[in-house]
């Protein structure tokens, strides 16, 4: 077995956590993958994988290899999906992580045309909303919010909107339009998952922070967006978690002119030089969504 062949089981042992899930992702044996792995090591001088009876972990020297192969394969399968395509078109697959309400509000309306545009590009999108180290997991393109950090990695920030508070006409019908953010201590706020505390501006440009209560606590995006979209009560957020709704009218705005700027969204991906051409087309099918 060739030294290519050893690393790509290499990599999908790492990925699935084991030899069995590995060998079954592959089409192999268990004792191929781990007599390939074994072989690996031996020719490395190095450890790649701790193994006990029940699990096996990565090791240090190994996840450092890893990342290493993973760029590479990425690289490679790019490159030979050009030459397939006759570099006419993005081939091969994109992974991809997305926070799950920005990815549902925001990325999947808007996917089939992506598809479309890119037949023969393949994704494999997952949703998280914790960090996830997308060069250990093997993602191409991570988008996140708030301010990250992370040299290995290149960002691009897609969108800094403002935070905005917003309610169903029929609530803001039966229980009137605060004028100041003090008024919200006599109506119903519905407390997301960053908590009870929301952010305001004043008018002379200090940023205010004014504790909220009321009677739904919620700690999911999209479920604060419908139960506003209800009548529930009024809720805060990123302008793109309320865009659809804003613009059908199903919620609107209120307290504009206090409005604080939004927690950041970003786009992640690798460090590289050399961007592949099919995660450049991702990467501007995010830009071009998020205007």
């Amino acid at each position: 077995m060739n030294k290519f062949i050893a690393i790509r089981i290499f990599t999908r042992v790492a990925e699935e956590g084991g030899f069995t899930a590995a060998a079954t992702k592959l089409g192999v044996s268990v004792s191929t993958v781990t007599k390939s792995v074994s072989r690996l090591e031996d020719e490395l001088g190095a450890q790649l994988f701790t193994r006990t009876t029940r699990r096996i972990n990565i090791t240090d020297y190994g996840q450092a290899f890893y990342e290493r192969c993973v760029t590479i394969l990425a690289d490679l399968e790019d490159a030979e999906a050009e030459l397939r395509s006759g570099a006419s078109a993005p081939l091969g697959r994109v992974r991809v992580v997305l926070p799950f309400s920005f990815g549902r509000v925001t990325v999947m309306p808007e996917l089939p045309r992506f598809l479309e545009r890119h037949p023969q590009i393949t994704l494999e999108v997952d949703f998280s909303d914790e960090a996830v180290d997308m060069i250990s997991k093997g993602y191409d393109v991570a988008v996140r919010t708030g301010e990250l950090s992370d040299s290995r990695l290149n960002t691009r920030v897609l969108n800094r909107d403002a935070q905005v508070t917003v309610a169903a006409p029929s609530y803001l019908a039966r229980r009137g339009i605060p004028k100041s953010p003090d008024d919200l201590a006599e109506h119903d706020c519905i407390v997301g998952r960053f908590g009870p505390e929301w952010t305001f501006r004043r008018l002379d440009g200090q940023r205010h922070s004014l504790r909220v209560s009321g009677s739904c606590i919620i700690n999911s995006g999209d479920a604060l967006r419908e139960a506003a979209a209800a009548g529930i009560g009024l809720a805060q957020g990123t302008w793109w978690l309320f865009r659809k709704d804003l613009e059908s009218g199903a919620l609107l705005p209120v307290l504009e002119e206090y409005a604080d700027e939004g927690m950041p969204i970003s786009i992640l991906y690798s460090a590289n030089r050399h961007v592949p051409r099919k995660v450049r087309a991702f990467l501007d099918f995010l830009i071009e969504v998020t205007k």
